[in-house]
């Protein structure tokens, strides 16, 4: 998948659901979004999502990491970048990316 940034309306059209259910997702940390952009409008990153367009999902991991990461302390802003950043306690790879490819649990270990 290419890695964009996706609006809520944008999200709720690849899940099939509706915007507000999207809203309840964020809400309940299944998915994490932040402000960008000259709006400053909500924006969720495409790599929470997974599957073929048409049968999208959140990616079932990313709930419990992202409570964790709250739990540390960490805003929505600050769980996105870690998330989307190269981590040294992984090997210089992106905690998305392997929680995309399974590692949930060396992920997690690495959150303060």
């Amino acid at each position: 998948m290419e890695e964009t940034w996706m609006s809520v309306p944008e999200v709720a059209e690849a899940l099939g659901l509706r915007q507000r259910d999207v809203r309840r997702m964020l809400e309940e940390h299944v998915l994490v979004a932040v402000r960008r952009g000259e709006n400053n409008a909500l924006a969720i990153h495409s790599l929470e999502l997974v599957g073929e367009p048409g049968s999208m999902e959140p990616l079932g991991a990313l709930r419990g990491t992202l409570i964790r990461l709250s739990d540390a302390g960490f805003d929505d802003a600050e769980a996105m970048d870690w998330l989307v950043s190269a981590n040294g306690l992984l090997g210089g790879d992106r905690p998305i990316d392997l929680l995309r490819a399974g590692n949930i649990h060396g992920v997690r270990r690495a959150i303060f």
